[in-house]
């Protein structure tokens, strides 16, 4: 008789340690994920209340401060109403209503690409007309009568400043004229000059040439060799190495002076170019000191005038 051995199950362990994640079940990691998110919540919860409470504060030392600004203002319009007369009253009143139409008088130019140089010239023109007893708002028809019965010809020549016709800056440390800033000068800034020369009875045109406060970035100058060479056309602009600001201003002027000579609208005229170097700031001041990169005082300058009449031919 055969027996059977009996055959003791044998225990599998191999998916004993599914589910585990750095020896924590799924259940505990999933806890251990929700306590972590709740303290980043936390956390983002006291910085926010923190936020609040810092604007809350601010709010109120605000409204304190507004408050005593209202009190002073309450008692200043107490003390003013008990000290200035009615006439006072009406005069102050006027002059605030000028004031408050005045700035936006300069807002409306501001909005307009007006720059400061552009509102001291206008000022300029303002006390002209107070010194001829003109009204302001009568100048325009006025304008034409006082140039042609009370100033002689060449006596009141325009300046005409190519930084503000137009934008015409040259490059920083350079003489070059952009097509654009010769056409210019070629074309309108010819006509205009041509037409003061005949309307004030003068022959003489002014080139300046001005410069920001940068140094010049060149050891050596050759505008004694050169700038006569340039005038006379026979030498380029380029060739004009200029050492400071003075001869840079030079250099500017000199190309620019070139042009209008070969304008024929301009042929019996003389131009004479000229530096001013670093030295004059926009609106006719001597500069402070302006270090940097100013584009605005990289321009030229055309004044029209008669000649000395101790050297008339």
């Amino acid at each position: 008789m055969v027996t059977r051995a009996e055959v003791s199950p044998k225990l599998e362990h191999k998916g004993y340690n599914r589910g585990l994640i750095l020896g924590l079940t799924m259940a505990e990691s999933m806890l251990l994920l929700v306590f972590c998110l709740l303290l980043v919540a936390a956390a983002m919860i006291t910085a926010e209340r923190r936020h609040r409470v810092n604007a809350e504060q601010r709010l109120v030392r605000l409204e304190q401060q507004n408050k005593e600004l209202s009190a002073q203002l309450v008692e200043a319009q107490g003390k003013l109403a008990g000290t200035i007369t009615s006439a006072d009253r009406a005069k102050f009143e006027s002059e605030w209503r000028e004031l408050v139409s005045t700035r936006q008088v300069i807002d409306r130019l501001k909005m307009n690409d007006a720059s400061p140089a552009d509102l001291e010239k206008l000022a300029a023109v303002s006390k002209v007309f107070a010194r001829n007893n003109v009204p302001l708002d009568q100048a325009p028809g006025k304008l034409e009568e006082m140039l042609k019965g009370n100033i002689q010809p060449h006596e009141w020549p325009p300046i005409i400043n190519l930084s503000e016709a137009g934008g015409y800056y040259f490059t920083s440390g350079s003489a070059a004229l952009t097509p654009a800033f010769e056409s210019k000068l070629e074309t309108s800034i010819a006509d205009q000059i041509a037409d003061n020369l005949e309307r004030y009875k003068v022959d003489v045109v002014e080139v300046i040439g001005h410069t920001d406060e940068q140094r010049v970035a060149r050891s050596t100058s050759n505008l004694d060799d050169a700038s006569i060479g340039v005038i006379d056309g026979r030498l380029p602009v380029e060739a004009l190495q200029p050492a400071d600001n003075a001869g840079l201003g030079l250099a500017r002027a000199i190309a620019v002076a070139n042009v209008l000579k070969a304008n024929a609208k301009l042929k019996d005229v003389t131009v004479l170019p000229m530096s001013a170097a670093q030295l004059v700031v926009p609106g006719d001041k001597l500069t402070a000191g302006q270090a940097g990169d100013v584009q605005e005082r990289r321009r030229i300058e055309i004044r029209i005038r008669r000649r000395a009449e101790s050297l008339q031919p």
